[in-house]
């Protein structure tokens, strides 16, 4: 997520377990709270509300002026789309919320070649990867401003599948991997590009899940209003591969780690509904089961997966 100063050094547990996210509330307070991200969202029991209807995606299926930049961020790869007006024609709003959002950055988290590594579950299931597409309130005048307010962020988070074939929608980003495998190093994209390519068809969008949550990484502040969508986008195993072989952590102390498993555990939902938007399912989806190995398929339909709760 959206990273900020911190009063000491956080990392991922396959970085050191000793600054891994069990020790990150010790690091900032807020990682401690009471409506953390990510969540599983079990959808037997999410709420209807029809009000979550279609989101007006702005500016999303145009290439907008402007240089994008990617960047390995030592903990993430991350695309900041704030060239000269570019991220100022890509807004959300409507889906019941209650203000414009405009999109100025969207990362990756992932696993590793033997695990999955989304942040979000549904029905008890972590997928190989996930995309957030992170949002400011157009209320306030920067990102640290809108930190401080309850709805100044909204989140977009998209799970991903594997696919037999490659996303060619995703051949700009997985090429450039190789030009940013250290931390801090980062490229220019030549040109930007429509950010609906990367997402699953329109069609799709409307089928969704919503709750109020907290950034992923420390200050873990609890500030945003997250959208987890239905469907999955497509990746071959090949191209998921180029993240984990090709990416590597911020140094801690001796050898460059690869950059695997940077995704944050499941925390509690501490009583917090998830709404389901009109058109989203509510039980386990015989797509999602489809692609299930027998014990995953089982925790699904009777819901014995610890981190429901």
């Amino acid at each position: 997520m959206v990273h900020a100063e911190t009063t000491g050094l956080w990392c991922y547990d396959s970085q050191d377990p000793k600054c891994g996210p069990s020790h990150w509330k010790e690091i900032t307070s807020g990682c401690g709270g009471q409506n953390q991200s990510p969540i599983n969202i079990d959808r037997r029991k999410t709420q209807r509300d029809r009000s979550l209807g279609e989101i007006l995606f702005e500016g999303y299926d145009q290439a907008p002026p402007g240089r994008w930049r990617l960047m390995n961020s030592g903990n993430e790869v991350k695309m900041t789309l704030d060239g000269p007006s570019a991220a100022e024609q890509i807004n959300i709003t409507r889906g019941g919320l209650r203000d414009i959002y405009r999109a100025f950055q969207f990362h990756f988290h992932w696993g590793d070649l033997k695990r999955n590594g989304s942040e979000h579950y549904m029905d008890g299931i972590q997928f190989p990867m996930e995309l957030h597409i992170v949002h400011m309130n157009t209320k306030y005048k920067t990102v640290s401003e809108a930190k401080e307010h309850p709805n100044g962020l909204a989140v977009l988070s998209f799970l991903f599948k594997i696919s037999d074939t490659d996303n060619t929608n995703y051949n700009t980003v997985v090429a450039s991997l190789r030009n940013i495998s250290r931390a801090g190093e980062y490229v220019d994209m030549a040109s930007t590009f429509s950010l609906s390519n990367l997402l699953p068809s329109l069609a799709s969008l409307s089928k969704y899940y919503r709750y109020k949550g907290s950034l992923t990484t420390p200050n873990c502040e609890e500030v945003v209003i997250w959208t987890v969508f239905e469907e999955q986008i497509p990746i071959s195993r090949s191209q998921l591969n180029t993240f984990v072989d090709t990416t590597y952590f911020r140094s801690l102390a001796g050898m460059p780690q690869k950059m695997i498993n940077n995704f944050r555990p499941l925390q509690l939902l501490n009583g917090r509904t998830v709404y389901a938007s009109r058109y989203a399912s509510m039980s386990c989806s015989s797509s999602l089961a489809a692609n299930l190995f027998l014990p995953l398929l089982l925790s699904c339909l009777t819901g014995r997966f610890s981190g429901s709760s």
